[in-house]
């Protein structure tokens, strides 16, 4: 069994506007988008973001808390490996139950590999 690529935060504005160009995955609790690098580097990047609209800063945190968890478990199986993958929140996300985001994490990874 190969090791899984190794992951990594994008930390640069001019990251989070290169990846808005990739595949999106528009699921209940939040947008998945997927953008291939194009460089020879295997690290999966992963930016989390979420809005003033979907509440006030505990639930902003709670739910960019709740994502990177999501990330750590799913992201090293089914990620695609030299991309750039960017989660939003969605208003909706927040309530809901953490194995459904986890199938839908799983989906829209998926549906982008396609």
């Amino acid at each position: 069994m190969r090791s899984p690529a190794p992951l990594a935060r994008m930390t640069q504005r001019k990251d989070y506007l290169a990846a808005n160009a990739g595949k999106r995955a528009p699921m209940p609790g939040f947008v998945l988008i997927v953008r291939a690098r194009g460089d020879d580097d295997a690290t999966m990047r992963i930016g989390i973001t979420v809005s003033k609209k979907v509440g006030n800063a505990v639930t902003r945190n709670r739910m960019k808390r709740r994502f990177r968890a999501l990330v750590r478990e799913v992201l090293p199986i089914d990620g695609v490996v030299g991309a750039d993958h960017v989660l939003i929140g969605r208003a909706s996300g927040i309530e809901r139950d953490y194995s459904a985001l986890k199938t839908e994490l799983s989906k829209a990874l998926a549906k982008v590999k396609r």
